[in-house]
């Protein structure tokens, strides 16, 4: 585990702290950068470094290079974070890292193929590092009565030909993790929400997510800004009593 620290600028007690897993590239990239824009003080994590041209990105203050797919990697992640944090309250934390896997006959994981190893490691980071992160981080989070937003996804409420039975479960569980959360958190002060994209355009989106346009009623694939548009309301004042909501960022293609 490492961490990146661009060079040292004045941090006003009254400015607001994100932490965000998953922020190398698409939508947690996206809402980084929306996050920054809006003065924010950004905290990350994700296996790889962030590019460089963010690297002295004045508000995106601390990078932890980690795999938080691990539990060990988990833990050292909330304890560096943590340290970064010291007395400084969190505002609101995204959890948006997730993972879904190919079989080696480039096939994605489903019911009947690949190894049930495989599933494990997919609930591993797209449910169980959020559990853990929102645990880890619960003290901070109360001091900034804040809030986490969840990225889940449609293909948690829908069968998708693209996503694998392994994804869309690990996300479906998201969900209902953030209805728990939801509940559970308020008495903190915590407000507990999720964005479920569609199709999105980023490099995970190959030629074939052509053919689901027709089903989307926008008649066009969705922007990672749109939903990073959509992260940041939802840890704003103005959503300041919304929580166990979800918010589908899809261009209507939820409702078929």
């Amino acid at each position: 585990m490492s961490s990146q620290t661009p060079p040292e600028t004045a941090e006003p007690q009254e400015r607001k702290t994100i932490l965000l897993t998953g922020a190398s590239r698409g939508i947690g990239h996206a809402t980084v950068q929306r996050f920054s824009k809006e003065g924010w003080r950004v905290i990350t994590c994700s296996r790889e470094g962030i590019p460089p041209e963010c690297r002295y990105d004045p508000n995106w203050t601390h990078h932890v290079t980690a795999d938080i797919g691990d539990p060990e990697g988990v833990q050292e992640f909330i304890a560096k974070g943590n340290e970064i944090l010291g007395d400084i309250p969190l505002n609101a934390m995204v959890n948006n890292a997730a993972v879904s896997p190919k079989t080696p006959f480039k096939e994605r994981l489903g019911c009947l193929n690949g190894d049930i190893a495989g599933w494990r490691e997919v609930f591993e980071l797209n449910f169980f590092a959020p559990l853990a992160l929102a645990r880890g981080f619960a003290v901070p989070l109360r001091k900034g009565q804040g809030a986490i937003v969840n990225i889940t996804s449609i293909a948690g409420h829908a069968i998708h030909p693209f996503a694998g039975s392994a994804y869309s479960t690990s996300k479906a569980a998201l969900s209902a993790l953030t209805r728990e959360m939801a509940v559970e958190f308020a008495e903190l002060g915590v407000r507990v929400n999720a964005v479920a994209p569609g199709e999105i355009e980023t490099s995970m989106v190959g030629p074939e997510y052509e053919a689901l346009i027709p089903r989307i009623p926008m008649q066009r694939m969705g922007t990672p800004e749109e939903v990073a548009g959509a992260v940041f309301q939802l840890c704003s004042s103005d959503f300041g009593y919304v929580t166990g909501s979800e918010v589908f960022v899809t261009g209507g293609q939820h409702l078929y």
